[in-house]
């Protein structure tokens, strides 16, 4: 009975001792061939179509180009090769970014031999690693993050820049007496200003007001002070 070829696998990494410890593992595996290993996507794609790369192993972020990109990259020459990602980034940005590329799993650096191999050969047969409900979560992430954006949005239409000045000067301690020598307006305007910004952030003191500002980006609390 003929022995079944093994499964070609590139691959992808600018680091030479992480693309050398990676093919490493993988060619200790009777059933998987490393047939090359390429260091930029544009390389990628050259090698993928030349040396009929069954799967691809690539890091997420190439000296050239995104993975993502150097994914559409491949795929050009090979619609249908699977892809598996190996990327030191876990943020929901990157996983989502990886699967709009059409990743069949998103490794993290922490990932074992064991882990690393059975994506690839997994991969090979079409299944998806990724977890829906890490997906879904990422999603969730993702819509708070943006319907916080447009909230911020929203409250920093409200306010007027007489208003966000004030808030700056808060959260940097100052008091309404300081508040009105550095602006050079009234004590009673000042506090006139504020009573109009914590109505608009909805809160009900001006500590209040410097955080939820400070939650909605609308000043950052962490700015030094000019020396």
């Amino acid at each position: 009975m003929q022995q079944a070829e093994a499964l070609r696998v590139l691959v992808v990494h600018d680091h030479p001792l992480l693309a050398s410890a990676i093919a490493g593992i993988l060619e200790r595996e009777p059933d998987l061939k490393v047939c090359g290993i390429a260091r930029t996507g544009a390389e990628a794609a050259v090698a993928a179509l030349n040396q009929r790369a069954a799967v691809v192993v690539m890091d997420f972020s190439l000296p050239d180009m995104s993975g993502p990109a150097a994914a559409a990259a491949i795929r050009a020459g090979l619609p249908n090769v699977p892809i598996v990602f190996h990327g030191a980034e876990e943020s929901d940005t990157a996983l989502l970014d990886a699967i709009d590329a059409g990743a069949m799993a998103y490794l993290t650096k922490s990932a074992t031999a064991d882990q690393i191999v059975e994506a690839v050969k997994r991969a090979s047969r079409g299944e998806v690693l990724i977890p829906v409900s890490l997906f879904a979560k990422a999603i969730a992430r993702r819509r708070s993050a943006v319907e916080k954006e447009a909230e911020r949005h929203r409250r920093a239409g409200l306010l007027t820049a007489r208003e966000l000045e004030i808030l700056e000067l808060l959260a940097q301690g100052e008091s309404t007496a300081d508040m009105s020598h550095h602006l050079g307006i009234a004590a009673n305007t000042i506090e006139w200003h504020v009573g109009h910004l914590i109505d608009k952030l909805g809160v009900h003191s001006k500590l209040q007001a410097v955080i939820a500002a400070a939650r909605l980006g609308l000043i950052d609390v962490g700015k030094p002070e000019p020396d």
